[in-house]
């Protein structure tokens, strides 16, 4: 398509969007009784932040994504939006922004470019002076993942660690860890790690949690998983409902499920091995990319 003189990656435009419709950039909280609950006898552990990804408007970070998109159609001379609803939230996204917003238009991928740069990198040099040593996030589809994990692949000194959904346990068939038990395939034309049959026939996924209800992932996890740079761990349907929770109790804050499977991660496999680390938590009421950031003091 000829654009002619309008250029569909104006981030200056989506950024200010973000910021005065949106609402960001979103508060980073310290969870000060996650903090205590995850501490040591001898008093060493975490520190833990949430990323208040729920405080957007709509209460999702689905509304990133939504913008750039209603921005596209309008260069496109689109009338209709059609959004997937899968956990909800970025249906609600889309209706919130589609008669609100005209102008130049953007891409998805800008998204991530436009927020997670001055968002990431820049809150975590304000709170502790330097990058995160560790970055935890649950991966269904596993797009909000890499937005999270793009910025520090290159960096070999940051831990990647992407949290997948057990179901009813990886031995049950009833599951969604597709990067711990699927195997390659093309589905959604991309060629990942899927969860199929001898045939190659797409197995149904299991999680009580909407947003990692998914059988295939994105092919950027797969090639990390190959080159060895991120690790990926799985959760269960309970342990999940456990950590949902704990949070809930101790912060007042309602994760969602998708939030609560990266949040057990640092009781099943991060907390023993932490020292004195910061956490960096996403959360978010419904639907989520959960993040955790972990950086040293």
């Amino acid at each position: 398509m000829n654009f002619g003189s309008r250029t569909p990656l104006n981030l200056k435009e989506l950024a200010g969007i973000l910021k005065d419709y949106v609402g960001r950039e979103s508060p980073l909280y310290f969870a000060e009784r996650l903090t205590e609950h995850y501490k040591r006898p001898n008093g060493e552990g975490p520190h833990i932040y949430l990323k208040r990804e729920d405080l957007n408007h709509t209460g999702a970070h689905k509304i990133n994504n939504a913008v750039a998109q209603a921005l596209l159609a309008k260069i496109l001379g689109k009338k209709r939006i059609i959004a997937e609803t899968g956990a909800g939230q970025h249906g609600v996204a889309t209706a919130t922004v589609r008669p609100v917003h005209s102008g130049t238009a953007t891409l998805k991928d800008a998204t991530s470019e436009a927020i997670r740069d001055w968002e990431t990198r820049k809150q975590a040099l304000e709170k502790w002076g330097g990058k995160p040593d560790v970055l935890i996030a649950c991966v269904g589809g596993g797009s909000n993942a890499m937005g999270l994990f793009h910025e520090f692949v290159d960096d070999s000194d940051v831990r990647l660690i992407g949290v997948e959904a057990a179901g009813f346990g990886l031995d049950s068939g009833k599951h969604a860890a597709t990067l711990t038990k699927g195997e390659i395939g093309v589905l959604h034309g991309a060629m990942s790690y899927l969860l199929q049959d001898d045939d190659g026939q797409i197995v149904e996924p299991h999680s009580i949690s909407a947003g990692l209800d998914y059988p295939g992932v994105g092919p950027e996890h797969s090639f990390l998983k190959d080159l060895g740079r991120a690790e990926y761990y799985s959760i269960t349907d309970d342990e999940a409902l456990e950590a949902f929770k704990r949070v809930s109790r101790l912060e007042g804050i309602i994760p969602a499920l998708e939030t609560s499977h990266a949040k057990h991660i640092l009781r099943k496999y991060v907390q023993p091995f932490l020292m004195e680390q910061r956490l960096w938590l996403t959360s978010v009421v419904e639907v989520i990319r959960m993040f955790t950031l972990l950086s040293s003091t």
